[in-house]
């Protein structure tokens, strides 16, 4: 009985490439790797080298015989190539900007408005955040990798009307004066609710925010104006955000939301003389103002977080 011939690694490494290739292409590509590789262990034994070692060392610089199958059938080996990263990677810097946080404080929100504990809306919005931007990761990059695949064109040409608008570093003399004009209106807004008041009724005005929090506690959001100020000034001093003036923003939102929130849970915030006049004429069912609460305060907390997350976006773009 006759012992088959071992195939010998030439063998191996053409039946290893020509494996994944269309049947009709098998046979031009086995034939010019035979050539091709015989012809270069022919050189290397002239040289002098052993035919088995150069044999060995044909194969091993020609490579993975998977990459050299891919390269005759031009399979791309990656799972999103060059032609649609840059796609790929906006659209998904988009959708993890903005999804994400809509759905965790939609779902929050519904689970305060419903009367969940704190613990309940953290235990429900935090882990649904994450499975959103798993699954925003996942559906986003599959798109493209059978765009990849298939070779779709997934976006337009591109040409110079596309290059964005020259970024404005945000420390201009019109930034610094819009900024110090809406703090000084804010003040304004505070004195004149006090003294002249925003809502009329029954021929008499009254005031939107409590009475009690006069003096301190209005003292208290007029220093916090005064800091804001000063941020400003300081910002459009130094000429460009930086991470001390970023954190410093970041503190002074915290401590407004701890003021509003604090005022807000113990019904100091707002005058209850309005809420009275609210509830009488509006015939507001059980219940709703406790809503509305609840929307002022994740209102409150939304604009302190885009606050907050703005001035380390500033400081991340004036730091390159």
């Amino acid at each position: 009985m006759t012992t088959p011939a071992t195939p010998s690694l030439t063998q191996r490494y053409i039946a290893a490439t020509t494996r994944s290739l269309p049947p009709g292409a098998q046979d031009d590509v086995r034939a010019e790797l035979e050539a091709s590789i015989a012809d270069a262990v022919e050189t290397r034994t002239e040289q002098g080298e052993d035919p088995a070692e150069a044999e060995r060392a044909v194969l091993t610089e020609l490579g993975d015989p998977a990459a050299l199958a891919a390269g005759y059938t031009d399979q791309p080996l990656q799972l999103i190539g060059p032609r649609h990263f840059l796609a790929w990677w906006r659209l998904l810097k988009l959708l993890l900007m903005i999804v994400p946080a809509c759905v965790v404080g939609g779902v929050a929100l519904g689970q305060a408005l419903a009367g969940a504990s704190f613990g309940d809306i953290i235990g429900e919005a935090i882990p649904l955040g994450i499975s959103v931007i798993l699954h925003l990761c996942f559906w986003v990059t599959f798109v493209f990798a059978v765009l990849e695949r298939t070779g779709a064109e997934a976006t337009s040409t591109w040409d110079v009307d596309q290059l964005p608008e020259a970024p404005t570093d945000g420390t201009s003399r019109s930034e610094l004066v819009a900024s110090l004009v809406f703090l000084v209106l804010s003040a304004a807004a505070l004195f004149w609710d006090r003294f002249r008041g925003f809502v009329w009724t029954d021929g008499e005005k009254l005031a939107v925010l409590h009475p009690d929090l006069w003096p301190w506690g209005v003292a208290a959001l007029l220093g916090l104006i005064a800091l804001e100020a000063a941020l400003a000034l300081a910002v459009y001093v130094r000429g460009r955000w930086t991470a001390a003036l970023a954190t410093l923003n970041s503190a002074l939102a915290l401590l407004f939301v701890g003021w509003a929130l604090s005022l807000l849970a113990r019904q100091e915030l707002v005058n209850p003389a309005l809420v009275d006049v609210i509830t009488r004429e509006s015939d507001l069912a059980p219940g709703a103002l406790r809503t509305l609460a609840i929307v002022t305060a994740f209102a409150i907390v939304a604009v302190s977080i885009w606050d907050i997350v703005d001035g380390w976006r500033k400081t991340r773009r004036d730091a390159r």
